[in-house]
């Protein structure tokens, strides 16, 4: 491979520094190597930002993602395109791109005419339903896939059926550093004449610090000039979540351990110079992580490649590079054996300096000037891949292409409807209605809405303080000795009623269930699953089909999160044969519903099936479910097609005239719901249809072709009338709009990486 490679321009796709993550300082390494090692190519970068204001990126970065904008993600790839790449080099990892699992970057790729070389910085054996599906669509739209070991090569094989000549195995890059005694370093840090001890790279819980120190006082005895050197920033996210939690423990941990003066705590973001010296300095290396999973470590390859003698656990990156006396594996989380290890390398010079040489010659394959000749290698294969691939035209969409644009995000009513105890239920226009007080089920929805925000990548610290807010009503609402939630409380904060209806326990069991399965804060998932398990025995004493079927879609929920506990996946199937024992019972072939009649929320009936039946239940719950649901929507339809809720004022009996007003915002967003769960049950395309159909009602798409969202307040008006809308504007109403805009992007943002820009 000669410098005057073909592939002349050159995109890279990942975390860029400043950002400080390891992805960031892989994207930059391997950027300026490629550049350096082949000046007559073009390297450009388009990085992610993960913050609003973004960072004060280097020249050759020429375009920026918005992590959480999905557009962003589609403008990205039409620069791409107008940029005439001859390859994309995506880094690709997880947690770095919006939606579930990072599957915003899938929108992005499809659009691409160029060939895309993907380097995989994580590769599961057991991923989760999100997790597999967009890593099989980045797989898929690769033209090559790179890996960093040979287990990460072996699961793409076995695992995720990829083709062996699709792989390459690109050890990671690291700096050409030279083979000289740590002691040449030591003066520049005070140590001279004592053992260092080094672990690099940005500080979290899951690095496992502590066990290290609890090791220290057993190496101290022997070794009392022993120094533990920790070197990194805590992680940014970590630092937003937490702020230095975790740092602090450690360093109190050092000093009740009565350490501290053998330990150092570096607490910031070393360039590339600056590590190389800390590297340096160290005598032994250790990485005494806690996830076994973790089948790439840059900072293990970069103190492995420049010589040093490791001491690791046994996660998969290290159990390969470490092999063959390369290293020193010990139990994780056991501080016994790494006192045990680091005493005997510190004892024996020789097997010590034996082990250094060892990863240093290993290392020399490498080093950044060798990996990236390697790289481009892989860019030239890809491109001769699609020398016979149609290229698709630049992109110009039309609306028959791409999905309707949804409405943007306004919380302004929600906050105007919103205390420091809770939400109120009822407005006068958009005036809260002090005199009608709260109820228990509103600010469950408005807790559920909450945790949307947060899945969506919208959450902001003021709707982090209203799902406490939220969450703490739920929380008073609930009487422990009756194991029962009361519903309605008054302006003055006293309850108005001892027990709250079977639809109020019900939902609070639907939205507690989703806190646990969907939110990234764990005092709230903790505090309710605890919750939902002492509301759960209550609501099989109920008699509500509708608090039957929010139970079930709550228990579907919790069960994602905690598959195999038992009391809930009992009353799951009890509730679901509750619920088909209705159907059977009452349906006949041209009344297929549950009762005699069409009253509120109706599609729970059959969404809270579908949902039981798709997460494990009776797949007859599903069938049944789907059945019930298809006849539903049929009977939700005006004659020009759209839709058409059952008016509230008299509902539906079977053999009677049906009530076309009032119509409740509460029913489309049923609808919505339902449909979009049933298209996860079945992949079908009509229910995607259905449920947009549903949310056009919304939007001016019903019988009076007004819209019922307020698009300048934020608000959502109470109902459809026969001539008229009513204008006010109560949080159950509100909060349906809101739950269904943020359901209908959860979708869009699952559906946009399969959606293929078509040609004429």
């Amino acid at each position: 491979m000669n410098q005057n490679s073909d592939v002349r321009k050159i995109a890279f796709i990942g975390d860029y520094l400043p950002r400080k993550c390891g992805i960031a300082t892989f994207t930059h390494d391997l950027c300026t190597s490629t550049a350096t090692q082949f000046p007559g190519a073009d390297c450009f970068v388009v990085p992610v930002n993960d913050l609003a204001e973004g960072y004060d990126y280097p020249p050759e970065v020429r375009f920026e993602i918005e992590e959480q904008e999905l557009d962003s993600y589609l403008r990205a790839a039409d620069f791409l395109n107008f940029s005439n790449a001859d390859v994309v080099c995506l880094q690709h990892e997880y947690g770095i791109f919006g939606g579930p699992a990072g599957s915003h970057i899938v929108r992005l790729l499809r659009h691409l005419r160029m060939p895309i070389v993907t380097t995989l910085h994580t590769v599961l054996d057991r991923p989760n339903e999100d997790q597999r599906r967009v890593m099989d669509q980045v797989l898929d739209l690769s033209s090559r896939v790179v890996v960093m070991s040979e287990r990460a090569r072996k699961f793409l094989r076995e695992i995720w059926k990829v083709p062996e000549s699709k792989i390459d195995l690109i050890l990671h890059g690291i700096p050409d550093m030279p083979f000289v005694d740590p002691a040449f370093y030591k003066d520049q840090f005070g140590v001279e004449g004592k053992h260092v001890a080094l672990t690099f790279g940005l500080l979290s819980p899951n690095k496992g610090i502590e066990h290290m120190l609890r090791a220290m006082p057993s190496i101290l005895e022997e070794f009392p000039n022993f120094v533990y050197i920790v070197l990194g920033a805590t992680h940014p996210s970590l630092v937003r979540e937490q702020g230095e939690r975790y740092r602090i423990s450690l360093e109190r941990l050092a000093q009740t351990l009565g350490i501290k003066k053998n330990v150092s705590f570096y607490n910031r973001f070393v360039e590339i110079n600056e590590l190389i010296e800390f590297i340096g300095v160290a005598d032994i290396y250790i990485t005494p992580y806690l996830n076994p999973e973790q089948i790439t470590s840059g900072t293990l390859a970069y103190a492995f490649g420049c010589g040093k003698s490791v001491v690791s656990t046994p996660y998969w990156h290290a159990e390969e590079l470490l092999a063959d006396g390369r290293g020193v594996l010990v139990p994780f989380a056991d501080s016994n054996a790494l006192a045990t290890e680091i005493r005997s390398l510190l004892r024996d010079d020789s097997r010590r300096h034996a082990m250094r040489k060892k990863g240093y010659m290993l290392g020399r394959e490498m080093i950044w000037s060798h990996v990236v000749h390697q790289y481009v290698d892989s860019f030239q294969r890809a491109r001769r891949s699609r020398l016979d691939v149609p290229i698709r035209p630049l992109a110009v969409r039309t609306l028959a292409e791409q999905s309707m644009d949804l409405p943007g995000w306004r919380l302004d009513h929600l906050l105007r409807m919103s205390d420091s105890a809770g939400m109120f239920q009822h407005a006068n226009l958009t005036i809260p209605n002090f005199a009608e007080g709260y109820c228990t089920d509103d600010n469950a929805r408005a807790f559920l809405l909450t945790i949307l925000l947060e899945q969506l990548g919208q959450s902001s610290p003021q709707t982090a303080r209203l799902a406490s807010t939220y969450a703490a009503f739920l929380n008073y609402a609930f009487d422990a000795k009756k194991g029962r939630f009361r519903n309605f409380m008054g302006f003055d904060r006293r309850w108005l009623e001892d027990v709250g209806s079977d639809d109020s326990q019900g939902r609070s069991l639907w939205v507690l269930g989703a806190c646990v399965h969907r939110s990234k804060r764990r005092d709230l998932q903790f505090w309710a699953s605890q919750l939902f398990d002492l509301a759960l025995p209550a609501l099989l004493e109920t008699t509500s089909p509708r608090a039957w079927a929010f139970g079930l879609v709550g228990i579907s929920h919790y069960l994602q999160r905690l598959a195999g506990a038992r009391p809930a996946s009992q009353a799951r199937d009890i509730l679901a044969q509750r619920l088909i024992d209705r159907f059977e019972a009452s349906a006949t072939d041209d009344w297929r519903w549950f009762e005699d009649r069409l009253t509120y929320d109706n599609a729970r009936l059959a969404q809270g099936l579908i949902a039981s039946g798709r997460n494990g239940g009776d797949p007859e719950a599903t069938r049944v479910g789907l059945d019930a649901l298809g006849w539903l929507v049929q009977h939700h339809k005006s004659p020009s097609g759209h839709f058409r809720p059952i008016g509230c004022n008299g509902f539906y009996v079977r053999e009677q005239g049906r009530a076309q007003f009032d119509q409740q915002p509460v029913e489309a967003h049923a609808m919505i719901s339902a449909s979009l769960e049933a298209y996860q049950a079945t992949e079908d395309p009509k229910w995607l249809a259905e449920a947009r159909l549903a949310f056009e009602w919304f939007l001016g798409g019903n019988d009076l072709g007004l819209e019922i969202y307020d698009a300048k307040s934020g608000g959502c008006c109470d109902g459809l009338q026969e001539d008229r809308i009513n204008q006010n504007q109560g949080a159950e109403s509100t909060l349906a709009f809101l739950l269904s805009l943020a359901e209908m992007k959860l979708m869009e943002s699952i559906l946009a990486p399969h959606r293929q820009v078509q040609t004429s």
